[in-house]
C-alpha cells in the first residue's frame, strides 16, 4: 500500500485515489515576475518525481499546474521595468519553462493561466458572498470573512484566536475589512492597473482564489493530491480550502508539501545575498546532478545545497554514465528487468527517494562487479534494472560522452598509448592526473575503463 504524509492529518496515511487506478494532482505553479530560484527547482523536481512514480506504478495521472500571470508583484515589477504585465510574464515564463525542460520535468496536462479564468473566479466569489462567507467593501473589493468558517486553520493547525493575536487585532488604516485575518477575493481597480469587469465593478482577483477555481473546474470536487512548497501552507493553501469549502465544495483529499532549502548552510534569502538562480546552477552543473541532489534528501526535509553537494552529485551521475558506457562496450544481452521490490517499497513509504536511490547505486555496484568478473547475464540484469529505476525518477543514463567526459576519454587514451609504447613514467603521470580529477581507471581484457571514484 502506498503511503504519503498528509500535511492536514500530520501523519502518513494510506493513499486510495478517488477513482481506482486514476490520480488527480494540482500543484501550485510559478508567478513569473523574475527568474526561477533553487526553491522553484526543488519543488518541480519533487512533484515531477511523485508524478513519474505514480505513472510507473500504473496509475493514470492527470497533473495540473497553474501560471499566475496577474498579481501584485507582477504589476510592481512591470512598472519598475517600464513594460506591460503580459510582456514581463512572457519573458520570465519562458525562462521558467526552459529551466524546467533542462531538469527533465514533464509538462503539465493542463496549465491554466489566471487571466483566462476570471469568469470562474467571479462565479466562486459570488457563491461565497451568497453563502455569507464573503462581504463587499465599496471601492475596495470583496473579502472572505474568516470567522464564518469554523474549520479555518485545519491545514496549518492554527486557531482563529492564534491568528488574531499574531495579527495584533488591528485593522490597517487603509482598509475597511472586518478583521485583520480576512483576505481579499477581489481587488477593486486602481488607475493604470489591469482590470476586468465583475459584479463588484472593475478589478482583479486576489491571489488565492485562482487556485480554488481552477483546480475544482479541471479536477472536480475531492481531487486526490494538492501540492506545493511548505511556505504555501499558510496563508495560500489555507485560504484555498476556505474558499472551496465556503462555496460548498469538497476540496483536496490529501495535501503534500516539500521542505525548504539552505544554500551553503543558510536559508535561501535575497537579504542574505544567497538567492541563487536555478539557471546559474544549471549552466555550471549537469542538470541531472541537480535533480539527483534533490532526490538525495527526503522531500519533506530541509535540503542543503552548495558547491560541494553539487560536485558530489555530478560524480554520482558520472557513475551512472560510466556504467552505461561499460554496458555498451560489453555488448550485454537483452534481458528482463530484475528485482524492483526494494525500490518500490522505498517509494511507497512516502516517496522515500534517498532509500530508492541507495538501491539504484547498489545495483550499479553489482553491475560493475559482474562486468569485472565477466558475468554478462548478471551484469545485464543489474544494468537493465538501473536504467528502469533511474528512469522512473526522471534521470537518464548517457553512454555518449559529453564534452567533459570526452576530455577524460582523451586522457585515458593517451595513458593507454603510453603503456603500449612502454612509457611507464608518462602512463603513471596521466593516471595521477586522472586520479586528481576523481577518476578511477581499470585495465581490463577489453581495454581501459574509467569511472568516477
Amino acid at each position: 500500500m502506498l503511503q504519503l504524509y498528509d500535511t492536514a492529518q500530520r501523519a502518513k496515511v494510506d493513499f486510495t485515489p478517488r477513482v481506482e487506478g486514476r490520480v488527480s494532482m494540482y500543484v501550485c505553479g510559478p508567478t513569473p515576475y523574475d527568474v526561477p530560484h533553487l526553491g522553484h527547482g526543488r519543488k518541480e523536481v519533487v512533484f515531477d518525481t511523485i508524478r513519474r512514480y505514480l505513472l510507473w506504478r500504473g496509475f493514470a495521472v492527470t497533473y495540473v499546474s497553474n501560471v499566475t500571470d496577474i498579481e501584485d508583484k507582477i504589476i510592481s515589477r512591470a512598472k519598475e521595468a517600464g513594460t506591460t504585465e503580459p510582456e514581463l510574464v512572457a519573458k520570465f515564463e519562458g525562462t521558467f519553462r526552459d529551466a524546467f525542460d533542462r531538469l527533465n520535468i514533464l509538462r503539465p496536462d493542463e496549465e491554466p493561466r489566471a487571466t483566462e479564468w476570471i469568469a470562474e473566479m467571479t462565479k466562486l466569489i459570488a457563491d461565497l458572498v451568497s453563502n455569507g462567507h464573503a462581504y463587499v467593501v465599496e471601492g475596495q473589493g470583496v473579502y472572505f470573512q474568516v470567522d464564518t468558517l469554523p474549520e479555518y486553520g485545519s491545514l496549518s493547525h492554527r486557531t482563529l484566536e492564534d491568528l488574531l493575536e499574531s495579527a495584533g487585532q488591528r485593522v490597517d488604516v487603509d482598509e475597511r475589512k472586518r478583521a485583520p485575518v480576512d483576505f481579499a477575493l477581489w481587488k477593486s481597480a486602481k488607475p493604470g492597473e489591469p482590470a476586468w469587469d465583475s459584479p463588484w465593478g472593475l478589478g482583479r482577483p486576489g491571489w488565492h482564489i485562482e487556485c480554488s477555481a481552477m483546480s475544482l473546474k479541471l479536477l472536480g470536487d475531492g481531487f486526490d493530491i494538492h501540492g506545493g512548497g511548505s511556505d504555501l501552507v499558510f496563508p495560500h493553501h489555507e485560504n484555498e480550502i476556505a474558499q472551496a469549502v465556503g462555496a460548498g465544495h469538497e476540496f483536496a483529499r490529501h495535501w503534500v508539501h516539500n521542505g525548504m532549502l539552505n544554500v551553503d548552510g543558510e536559508k535561501m534569502s535575497k537579504s542574505l545575498g544567497n538567492f541563487v538562480t536555478l539557471v546559474d546552477v544549471l549552466d555550471q552543473y549537469d542538470a541531472r546532478a541537480f535533480r539527483l541532489l534533490v532526490l538525495q534528501t527526503h522531500y519533506r526535509k530541509q535540503m542543503e545545497i552548495g558547491e560541494k553537494e553539487l560536485s558530489d552529485a555530478e560524480k554520482a551521475v558520472g557513475r551512472l554514465d560510466a556504467l552505461a558506457r561499460r554496458a555498451r562496450a560489453g555488448g550485454l544481452p537483452g534481458v528482463e528487468v530484475g528485482d524492483v521490490t526494494p525500490f518500490r517499497d522505498a517509494m511507497d513509504d512516502d516517496f522515500d527517494t534517498p532509500a530508492a536511490l541507495a538501491y539504484v547505486f547498489e545495483l550499479v555496484r553489482d553491475a560493475n562487479v559482474a562486468l569485472d568478473e565477466e558475468l554478462p547475464e548478471t551484469a545485464a540484469i543489474a544494468f537493465a534494472t538501473v536504467q528502469e529505476l533511474a528512469g522512473a525518477l526522471g534521470i537518464e543514463l548517457r553512454a555518449d560522452a559529453p564534452e567533459a567526459d570526452a576530455e577524460i576519454d582523451a586522457l585515458v587514451g593517451a595513458r593507454e598509448a603510453a603503456r603500449q609504447s612502454k612509457d611507464w613514467a608518462e602512463a603513471d603521470r596521466i593516471r595521477a592526473e586522472l586520479s586528481a580529477l576523481g577518476i578511477l581507471v581499470e585495465d581490463t581484457p577489453r581495454g581501459p575503463e574509467w569511472r568516477h571514484e
